[in-house]
């Protein structure tokens, strides 16, 4: 199973600087519970964003600089070579964690997208792709009230590939 783990906002924008646009702690969880244990796939951006491999997760970079290597990573030069080294790893799901450029290479892979998505929009140089809701189904979602820890509101979403 190849699943996209994604928080955007209303205008599907992720991210600006190669930085995230909120702070929303539950949206941290939502996230580690959908990827510990398995394989996360992301660009180098992305990696060197967060800085570090994730823990409790197999890390897999993309890049196209050959030379380019991490500690803790396995490389890889495309999504379909990511894909490929997961399954070799013996890993039978791959979540897609980022960014704008690989989400857009993975759509049409993608079987699931869990999606926490957020109640404000932002100016960002970084997107998600638009949903074709002629190709996904919501199938559960979980609305929050901004609070506290949670400057805005914001949903956990998940998303089905509809099936012919």
């Amino acid at each position: 199973m190849i699943s996209l783990v994604v928080a955007a906002a209303e205008n599907n924008a992720i991210g600006k600087n190669n930085q995230l646009l909120w702070h929303l702690p539950n949206d941290l969880r939502f996230f580690k519970n959908n990827t510990w244990g398995g394989v996360v796939v992301m660009g180098r951006k992305t990696f060197e964003s967060v800085n570090k491999p994730l823990p409790g997760r197999l890390n897999i970079v993309i890049t196209s600089n050959k030379e380019w290597k991490a500690d803790g990573v396995m490389v890889a030069h495309n999504l379909e070579s990511a894909i490929m080294l997961a399954q070799q790893e013996n890993f039978k799901s791959v979540s897609i964690i980022g960014g704008g450029a690989i989400y857009e290479q993975a759509m049409p892979l993608a079987d699931v997208i869990f999606m926490t998505r957020v109640h404000a929009s932002f100016d960002a140089d970084t997107y998600f792709p638009t949903i074709d809701e002629q190709v996904w189904t919501l199938s559960d979602k979980a609305d929050f009230s901004k609070d506290e820890k949670h400057a805005y509101a914001y949903s956990f979403e998940k998303w089905v590939r509809k099936t012919d």
